[in-house]
């Protein structure tokens, strides 16, 4: 219980990191791209809400007492996939800078630097790209058969319970491959070692999924959730 309530608080304790002294300017650049990409999605978010949940709320009779809990369920869910979009759009376009930032917050945290550091942020942008592209391969391959779920009555309520999951699982994955990939682990590794702390992994996901649902902090979730992911890597994977 204490280690998903510390991950839980991980991407909170990263928002009071970037800001310390010294790395203020590594986070102008995931800032910049979270506020602009979180600003389009929320607003084509809020335009096709009814739309979805008109769409897919169960109509059934026998489930009209519970109606209101599902509307907050499947609310939660279209939530959730926005904030997948954002997630995956924002952190292709200021993926190299995240892992800048991951490294520079490793050595605050343990006066080391990993293998990549500040100068490699060219050299680095490619491989950045290709992570990020290939993390939303892994996405959709499991996405996709669990938004199918959604078109199946009475099946969509658990679709949309192991929809969350996901969610907070891929939050994790996300972020947590930034400390990581600097130390040239591989993704199929990565979740391997994020899997050996499974609940704190997932309470992390649900940190991050929290971060972006408050007003204003929405717009520093991108950076607060690498920093919470690089001290999750620093006090709990890195010894694994």
């Amino acid at each position: 219980m204490f280690s998903a309530i510390n991950g839980f608080f991980l991407p909170f304790q990263g928002l009071r990191l970037i800001f310390s002294p010294g790395l203020r300017r590594f986070v102008l650049a995931p800032l910049l791209a979270n506020i602009v990409v979180f600003g389009a999605l929320a607003y084509f978010g809020a335009l096709y809400f009814d739309n979805f949940m008109d769409r897919w709320l169960p109509s059934q009779d026998w489930l009209a007492f519970v109606r209101w809990i599902l509307w907050i369920l499947f609310a939660f869910a279209y939530a959730l996939a926005l904030f997948f979009g954002f997630t995956l759009i924002a952190n292709l376009i200021a993926s190299p800078f995240n892992g800048i930032l991951a490294a520079r917050i490793e050595e605050k945290l343990t006066g080391r630097a990993p293998p990549r550091d500040e100068q490699s942020l060219i050299r680095g942008a490619l491989p950045a790209l290709f992570s990020e592209i290939a993390k939303l391969g892994y996405f959709a391959s499991r996405a996709l058969p669990l938004l199918l779920l959604f078109a199946i009555p009475g099946v969509n309520v658990v679709a949309s319970v192991l929809w969350l999951i996901f969610g907070l699982w891929f939050l994790t994955v996300e972020y947590g491959d930034y400390p990581m990939a600097n130390h040239a682990i591989r993704p199929a590794q990565q979740r391997k070692l994020l899997r050996r702390k499974h609940l704190k992994s997932l309470a992390f996901g649900a940190g991050v999924a929290v971060m972006m649902l408050i007003p204003v902090l929405q717009f520093a979730a991108m950076p607060a959730a690498v920093a919470g992911a690089t001290r999750l890597w620093t006090d709990d994977l890195k010894s694994l």
